[in-house]
């Protein structure tokens, strides 16, 4: 390794808490459960937040929103993200985090956006109705003063290039005593297309004094240096680039130690990763269903990967780990990594939208303090 002359960022603070690296791992539905977060974090620190959960169906007592909050037993701090267009259900949501499951970081997703979430006001959406947006973060920090948790928020740039809120959003974070803002560049309208705007993170920067946290299209270690330099965000949210690569978070931990690192291991070292995904989604599953959830995996895994089409189909078909023991010994292992997948994208893209799917009337005012918004007790997305 050799050293860097870069000026990078240092431990993240977050009230109290403190997150030696500044790398997050952003919530993904189906994927960052706590045996990815695990295996993300046995490569390097940070803070690994669990898959989205809706605050209603944690007040009510959804036992698939219960289900979905289940810790490793080495997570030391334990970060959860909350999806909710209720303040009461949020606050009390938030409340029942800290008390009851021990949480030490709570984050609010205003970045989700899915038809499903977007058409109900929620996710990337309710930004626009800045009082809703200003009491729910208010309602939810008070709630969560009593037990010393930091509350942050996840937003998007706006609906569309022609309706942004994020300085907006920004600004009401900072007044609700958040403690701190991550920022997507991208639009709701973009989804996960295009490619993600860098100069809005610094516009935030610029225009709030909490923390702000950069994400998009960090697909490599040196990506996420160039976002910090570029931006002045105080660290970042990871997504879609640690997708079959949870040896990111080693590459992340080193630079931002100012060393440089970029992992390529062959496909042994990938199919022994392989095997301890499995083996800890079984662990916490058990065999069938935790096989069953694996199998999603495998394509990320052998991106471009010299590996034939008949063995892709059956390790994405395994049932037991014996069957995964004989699948992955076929591999060749000696197979040096794709350079070629540096840098390339990651996961879901699509195209960007016509248009944004929301309440009838919702672009008729930006306050919606009075709104009483349907709020699903067991939805699951993303930002």
């Amino acid at each position: 390794m050799t050293s860097t002359t870069s000026v990078l960022p240092g431990p993240l603070r977050l009230g109290a808490l403190t997150v030696d690296v500044p790398v997050v791992l952003a919530p993904m539905a189906g994927i960052t459960n706590a045996a990815y977060r695990r295996l993300c974090a046995e490569q390097g620190a940070g803070l690994y937040v669990c898959e989205m959960i809706t605050s209603r169906g944690l007040v009510e007592g959804d036992e698939a929103t219960r289900r979905m909050l289940v810790f490793d037993e080495l997570e030391t701090t334990r970060s959860v993200q909350l999806y909710g267009t209720d303040p009461r259900y949020v606050a009390e949501a938030t409340r029942i985090l800290c008390d009851e499951f021990g949480v030490a970081h709570v984050d609010l997703n205003f970045g989700c956006p899915v038809p499903k979430v977007t058409r109900k006001g929620g996710g990337g959406a309710l930004p626009w109705k800045r009082g809703l947006l200003g009491e729910i973060l208010t309602q939810a920090v008070r709630a969560a003063e009593p037990y010393g948790v930091p509350v942050t928020m996840k937003t998007r740039k706006g609906l569309d290039d022609q309706r942004l809120t994020y300085l907006d959003a920004g600004r009401i974070a900072q007044d609700a005593g958040c403690a701190a803002i991550a920022l997507h560049g991208r639009t709701v309208a973009q989804a996960y297309s295009g490619v993600a705007d860098w100069d809005a993170i610094a516009e935030l920067v610029a225009a709030v004094d909490l923390p702000v946290l950069g994400n998009g299209d960090i697909w490599e270690a040196a990506d996420a240096v160039r976002l910090v330099e570029q931006t002045g965000a105080a660290g970042v949210v990871v997504g879609r680039g640690c997708l079959g690569r949870p040896w990111l978070f080693r590459d992340l931990a080193a630079v931002f130690r100012g060393e440089t690192l970029q992992t390529l291991p062959t496909l042994g070292e990938v199919a022994t990763m392989m095997r301890r995904h499995a083996e800890l989604l079984v662990a916490l599953m058990g065999p069938e269903r935790g096989c069953k959830e694996y199998r999603k995996h495998v394509s990320w895994y052998l991106k471009g990967f010299p590996v034939g089409g008949e063995l892709r189909r059956a390790l994405a078909m395994v049932s037991t780990l014996d069957e995964l023991d004989a699948l992955l010994a076929d591999l060749d292992h000696m197979a040096p990594y794709p350079v070629s997948e540096l840098g390339a994208p990651r996961g879901r893209q699509g195209s960007p939208r016509e248009r944004v799917v929301l309440p009838e009337g919702w672009l008729d005012d930006t306050d919606g303090r009075d709104l009483c918004l349907a709020e699903d007790a067991a939805e699951t997305s993303g930002g």
